[in-house]
């Protein structure tokens, strides 16, 4: 049983292969959706950890929130995240990441954990306000996320809800990433190639970056939107074609919900979208996630 592995101090092989059967142990028991106090337990009773120069050490609240969202534990989530706001959204340590940057909300839109995802970005809410941009607008990972924000990824990987939630809770839509491509430009990217199956998801997520991104964005891919006129129109309809090469303004609708959607602070977002005085069936996206 997972609660017979002892603690073992000092150097050598053993103490090696001692750690590594402990943390398999602990990836198995988050796997298997284990109960949040067995989970605790684990964690901070077993060193998983060999560092350099001999050092052992447990799990943070970062590197088990990880594996919370790579296997959707979604009560150890909100665990960890309430007990330790800040902390559990420190970056891991050096021998659990490739490189030194908190890729929680990466992964979150990578894995599609919505509701983890909600629980990670109320716990900023908490932060002060410079921790909080640096949180939401933190490029990922060079190696596996290829220096993009979280916002990137969602368009990347057409995440409707992850964008949704990522735009109302702050994340900044103009940043670009180490290819100097704003989070539009690499949906617009997807679009260009998309399967007939994905075309109302990007529209979707289209949509949604509308409602957020302001009317005179400068973007890489506009000159390839007027260059490709044709294909673009079909691809997007006229309406978003015009909008986004900037022939004609925003429709009424989409304005009204600027307006509107800058009236719900990040606090509250997203369920005040439920307050706004439109019918449902006009509102952008039916995120109901506090069960």
């Amino acid at each position: 049983m997972p609660w017979s592995v002892r603690w073992v101090g000092g150097c050598g092989a053993q103490s090696q292969k001692q750690c590594k059967k402990s943390s398999f142990a602990f990836y198995q028991a988050v796997r298997d959706l284990l109960p949040v106090w067995f989970l605790e337990d684990m964690r901070t009773m077993e060193a998983f950890h060999w560092e350099d120069g001999g050092k052992v050490s447990v799990y943070s609240p970062s590197e088990a929130l990880l594996y919370a969202l790579v296997h959707d534990h979604q009560p150890y989530a909100r665990h960890l995240l309430a007990k330790f706001p800040q902390s559990a959204l420190a970056v891991p340590s050096q021998s659990f990441s490739c490189c030194q940057s908190a890729p929680h909300l990466a992964m979150a839109v990578r894995y599609n954990r919505v509701r983890v995802l909600f629980r990670i970005l109320k716990a900023i809410q908490t932060l002060p306000p410079g921790d909080r941009a640096a949180h939401l607008d933190r490029q990922g990972c060079s190696r596996v996320e290829g220096g993009k924000t979280a916002l990137h990824m969602a368009c990347e990987l057409v995440r409707p809800e992850c964008l949704l939630l990522l735009l109302g809770h702050g994340a900044a839509p103009c940043l670009r990433d180490s290819a100097g491509n704003t989070p539009l430009d690499t949906l617009l990217q997807q679009i260009s190639h998309m399967p007939a199956a994905n075309t109302r998801a990007k529209l979707l997520c289209l949509d949604c970056l509308f409602f957020f991104v302001p009317q005179d964005l400068k973007f890489a891919m506009k000159q390839q939107l007027l260059d490709n006129r044709r294909q673009w129109q079909d691809l997007l309809g006229e309406n978003r074609f015009q909008c986004l090469v900037g022939l004609a303004p925003p429709s009424l609708f989409v304005g009204a919900m600027r307006v509107l959607i800058r009236t719900i602070s990040p606090e509250h977002f997203p369920e005040a979208l439920d307050n706004l005085p439109l019918p449902h069936f006009l509102k952008p996206l039916d995120l109901k996630l506090e069960s």
